[in-house]
């Protein structure tokens, strides 16, 4: 018994030194560094008109990224559930693409699609279109990223969905639409939600795939996690951390939305 206790009081004493060192000591040592040559330089840092660009860009388009997530991805996830066709199984296999391959590959396939001298990219110029090193390559770039989330998160409540309800809800003479909209989407809301946050939060902390895209022009296509690689590189770690944290508190309170989601689902 007593070496019951030792031995669990070993694993999580483990766990928890891990979880410190991974996760809260690098956290605290961001923010340790923003203000570690005071208040004065690291307010300078957050308020430089480049680095709000950067910020405010990397928001805007994590947004649109996002909502067309939610879109494409809801209904990717209804069709793989709901329909029985040839080659599904791969399909659903190709959605973990992205969290396979490393992220630099993704912006680099993106280059070699879309960019100057490929058959898309010189229709697109044609068509009077800038799609590489301008703003729809980074949309591109974070819709690639963040693919699967909410795609992985509706699937679960489609399959556990008891199809008594629809039946029912067509048996007292509702349309497939009316159907849809009272007794589906609230099924799958939760998934939608807490995918779209997801990869919202993943879309602003991209930097592999849109450092080869984005053509990154201070003020016009350079994003928040290339500005702050950019201090770093120029010999600027407060300022990259000030910036950093603007980043982290947006991810805190996304996953503190997402864990409240996720315990009024659950019933805790």
């Amino acid at each position: 018994m007593l070496r019951s206790r030792w031995w669990s009081f070993g694993f999580r004493s483990a766990i928890m030194l891990y979880f410190i060192i991974l996760i809260v000591l690098p956290i605290l040592g961001v923010y340790t560094q923003s203000f570690s040559l005071g208040w004065a330089p690291f307010w300078e840092s957050i308020s430089d008109p480049l680095a709000w660009k950067a910020v405010l860009l990397t928001i805007r388009l994590a947004l649109i990224a996002t909502v067309i997530n939610v879109l494409i991805g809801t209904m990717i996830g209804w069709v793989l559930i709901r329909y029985r066709f040839f080659g599904r199984r791969i399909l659903n296999s190709l959605v973990d693409l992205p969290f396979a391959l490393p992220t630099a590959v993704g912006g680099l396939m993106i280059l070699l699609l879309l960019g100057p001298g490929s058959f898309v990219g010189d229709i697109a110029q044609r068509l009077g279109i800038e799609i590489v090193f301008h703003e729809p390559a980074i949309v591109i770039a974070m819709l690639f990223v963040t693919f699967p989330f909410v795609i992985r998160a509706v699937q679960p409540l489609l399959e556990e969905m008891d199809k008594a309800e629809e039946e029912a809800a067509y048996t007292l003479g509702a349309s497939k639409a009316k159907t849809f909209l009272q007794v589906i989407f609230p099924t799958m809301l939760p998934g939608i939600l807490s995918g779209a946050m997801l990869a919202f939060s993943r879309g602003l902390a991209e930097f592999g795939a849109v450092v080869l895209v984005a053509g990154n022009i201070p003020g016009k296509t350079l994003i928040a996690s290339v500005y702050i690689f950019g201090e770093v590189e120029s010999d600027n770690p407060q300022g990259a951390a000030a910036v950093s944290i603007i980043l982290l508190t947006l991810s805190f309170l996304i996953l503190w939305v997402l864990n409240v989601i996720q315990s009024r689902r659950s019933g805790v």
